[in-house]
């Protein structure tokens, strides 16, 4: 009864923290992180230490409970009944596949949550799922111990590539490396297989390959994508004139890509005449699209596009504002440093 009438003090004085730690609770719930280990670590298993319980430390320092995992360990030294090497020793060994998967088991209990209480976002392009991806790096110099900080063979930094969902305004997917200097691309191959029907992916000139965008398209999705200009393409007319978006006046051409087992793809190819220019100096921009016209026009590609930079510009201020961007802590073992990502 005591504990009722504190609960209830809670719930009425301060109702939007029960919410939280009532979906934190569920969605970080050990038995099912405990499977989820179970299925996807590849080379590492369980002994005495549960893969719940490196989470639940891990969440505390990411959450800023405890300063480090040392610090979360020894205040909790007795219900985790192992050693802080052993604690180490575990979140060393935790693979990037395991990580990837605690993302997207975490993200998926949230969106059923999300849709359950009709709280999405408007659709950016109704009857698809969109879905905007981005480079998410860890500078050499962030998580370095202090010893190793002026050795130029240091452990490498992370690297992963993170999937938004704009109507959840989750990251619903990630795709981690242990070595932060790998290229974005060496991991389009992993992102490619989570290509689904009717997606429509949203991305910089980084991901602007004949690689990504077949692949894309080989998967039944469609991309909205600004053109690198290393990429190889063929106008099949001219560009014509379209109307006026929010960023500036916007032209539209048709194009083929060839693949190199010579595969075409038709595309359209979308100029945008900046009204001002952009943080790069750019004063115009070209964006290509295999959605179809009767889908989307080129004023409305133009500005799914620009949403892709406010939303960016939002993820920078929640990673140096309120670190509510996908925090990553990095252990360093060996020769190498495993990312666990919470």
């Amino acid at each position: 009864m005591l504990l009722g009438q504190v609960f209830e003090r809670f719930v009425k004085e301060s109702p939007v923290s029960v919410m939280v730690r009532g979906l934190l609770e569920k969605a970080l719930c050990p038995q099912i992180l405990d499977e989820l280990f179970e299925r996807s670590a590849k080379n590492q298993y369980t002994r005495e230490l549960l893969f719940s319980t490196v989470v639940n430390l891990m969440s505390l320092v990411v959450c800023g409970v405890h300063p480090s995992v040392h610090a979360a360990h020894q205040a909790s030294v007795e219900k985790i009944g192992v050693s802080v090497t052993s604690v180490y020793n575990k979140i060393n060994g935790i693979e990037p596949s395991t990580s990837g998967e605690l993302v997207r088991e975490v993200a998926g209990q949230m969106e059923a949550t999300i849709r359950h209480l009709n709280a999405t976002m408007p659709d950016l392009l109704p009857g698809y799922r969109v879905k905007i991806i981005d480079g998410n790096a860890i500078a050499s110099s962030e998580h370095r111990l202090k010893v190793l900080r002026d050795i130029s063979s240091a452990p490498l930094p992370g690297q992963s590539l993170v999937v938004l969902d704009p109507s959840l305004m989750l990251a619903v997917d990630v795709f981690p490396c242990e070595d932060g200097h790998a290229q974005e691309r060496s991991l389009f191959d992993e992102v490619l297989v989570s290509v689904e029907e009717d997606d429509v992916w949203i991305a910089d000139r980084n991901f602007c390959t004949l690689k990504f965008l077949f692949g894309i398209a080989t998967g039944q999705g469609y991309f909205i994508i600004r053109q690198h200009q290393s990429l190889p393409w063929q106008a099949t007319d001219d560009f014509r004139l379209v109307g006026q978006s929010d960023s500036g006046t916007v032209f539209e051409q048709n194009i083929i890509l060839s693949a190199d087992d010579g595969q075409l793809l038709k595309a359209r190819r979308i100029k945008v005449c900046l009204k001002q220019p952009n943080r790069d100096g750019d004063r115009e921009i070209f964006i290509l699209t295999n959605l179809p016209l009767e889908v989307a026009n080129a004023i409305l590609i133009a500005q799914m596009y620009r949403k892709r930079w406010k939303l960016e510009t939002l993820f920078q201020v929640l990673t140096e504002n309120l670190c509510c961007e996908i925090n990553t802590l990095v252990q360093v073992g060996g020769n190498k440093q495993t990312i666990l990502v919470g």
